[in-house]
């Protein structure tokens, strides 16, 4: 099968000829109909992720397709059943599974960083039964696909780690995939939200999916002033605040933004760690939250306001580009700009 390949971090990505997938006995072989360029896969790419183990790697790991091929000890999936993967595949025994909470998983697999990943024509996937959604009919591939990580990160953000009520003021650092998610997110729920983003286009887009107030921050700039413009635009502070992009500005931004008692959540990876204000979170008694993907069994009510018209992850996805155009779209991710919104790789594509 075709796959786009690196043989270390930083080296120029391929497209080239792999062994195909096989099923293990628990797992599943997925064809990959859509599949999204994250900027997780960059920070892999890069080297970020200590999961990367092995060479050569295909990434990728937010994904839609059909089920090719089951384990023999799969009882809940067939081939030709239209699925997405949450970026967690759970192994569905610790004592977090056992919870609820396959999102943190002990045992957790992602494909396209404990193993090969979605970048390629086919994907296997462990533990079946319990890592797989089942499309709702209708359901594009490429609307899926996003669900498998940046939309459904941010619906658990927002709903789950924020506790987003209606009329509460929300602030989302970083309008890329992620960030835009959230505000139309938080916005289908009844927040004002407010967008901050380097980017005019990002904010454009991000007014037109529900941002009540947009504000353009300055590159390297401090990020005590796009904050005191948050606090300012939203009477003393946002009750809710997300570092969608990851990178220690956004997350300081983020947490000066807050109100009193105000929660910020950590969504985008910051892998090089932040300084932080810790005093203000101390002396304003903030909450702290991390936010990693959503399990399996949590995406019915997701799903349902997506069936229902509430949401519409369709309209984040701005660009589709075929695996060949994958090594320089990935490249690419390494700079300040990017494109706007969401970008979705279909496979069948030179």
């Amino acid at each position: 099968m075709r796959a786009v390949v690196y043989e270390r971090f930083g080296a120029d990505p391929e497209v080239r000829e792999v062994a195909e997938p096989v099923a293990s006995a628990e797992g599943a072989v997925i064809r990959v109909e859509a599949t999204g360029l994250c900027r997780s896969d960059w920070h892999g790419w890069m080297g970020h992720d200590a999961d990367i183990t092995a060479f050569p790697h295909v990434p990728g790991h937010e994904l839609s397709g059909v089920v090719e091929s089951v384990g023999a000890a799969v009882t809940g999936w067939r081939p030709g059943d239209r699925v997405l993967v949450p970026f967690i595949c759970a192994c569905g025994r610790c004592p977090q599974c056992a919870a609820g909470d396959q999102q943190v998983c002990e045992r957790q697999t992602q494909p396209g960083f404990t193993h090969w990943g979605s970048f390629a024509e086919r994907v296997a996937i462990g533990h079946a039964d319990v890592n797989l959604v089942r499309l709702p009919d209708g359901m594009a591939f490429a609307t899926a696909a996003s669900l498998g990580c940046r939309f459904a990160t941010a619906f658990r953000a927002v709903a789950a780690q924020g506790r987003t009520r209606p009329g509460e003021w929300v602030a989302v650092h970083g309008c890329g995939g992620v960030g835009l998610s959230a505000v139309m997110i938080a916005a289908a729920m009844g927040a004002r939200v407010v967008a901050v983003d380097v980017s005019p286009g990002a904010l454009d887009l991000a007014a037109r999916f529900g941002a009540a107030e947009c504000v353009q921050a300055e590159p390297q700039a401090d990020p005590a002033v796009g904050a005191a413009r948050v606090r300012e635009l939203t009477g003393g502070g946002a009750h809710v605040s997300l570092d969608a992009l990851g990178s220690p500005v956004t997350a300081a931004a983020s947490i000066e933004s807050l109100r009193r008692r105000g929660r910020h959540v950590q969504v985008g990876l910051l892998p090089g760690g932040a300084a932080l204000p810790m005093g203000r979170v101390i002396a304003h008694e903030l909450e702290i939250l991390g936010s990693h993907g959503m399990a399996a069994h949590a995406y019915p009510p997701m799903l349902e306001m997506i069936t229902a018209g509430t949401l519409r992850p369709d309209l984040l996805v701005t660009r589709t580009i075929g695996l060949g155009e994958v090594p320089s779209a990935l490249k690419a991710l390494s700079g300040a700009g990017g494109v706007a919104g969401i970008t979705m790789i279909d496979p069948r594509l030179p």
